[in-house]
């Protein structure tokens, strides 16, 4: 599920969780439509989401910000 495009999925709610810092969110597929548009991949949107609230942050790259796991709620 994480390949598809947002306009493809028919869940309600969508959610994701980091392996590093072990939060999890949620967002209504509607509002990931509207603000990332119909043809965003969900991995890229879940990635972003992620990284928006990031506390995991050491200043190297390849270890730098969440991990994301995605579920299916």
């Amino acid at each position: 599920m994480r390949q598809r495009r947002l306009s493809e999925i028919q869940r309600h709610v969508l959610r994701v969780s980091c392996h590093r810092c072990e939060r999890t969110l949620e967002i209504q597929t509607a509002d990931a439509v509207r603000l990332y548009g119909a043809n965003a991949l969900w991995k890229d949107v879940a990635q972003r989401l992620l990284d928006n609230t990031c506390q995991q942050r050491t200043g190297r790259h390849e270890e730098d910000g969440c991990w994301p796991a995605f579920e299916t709620p």
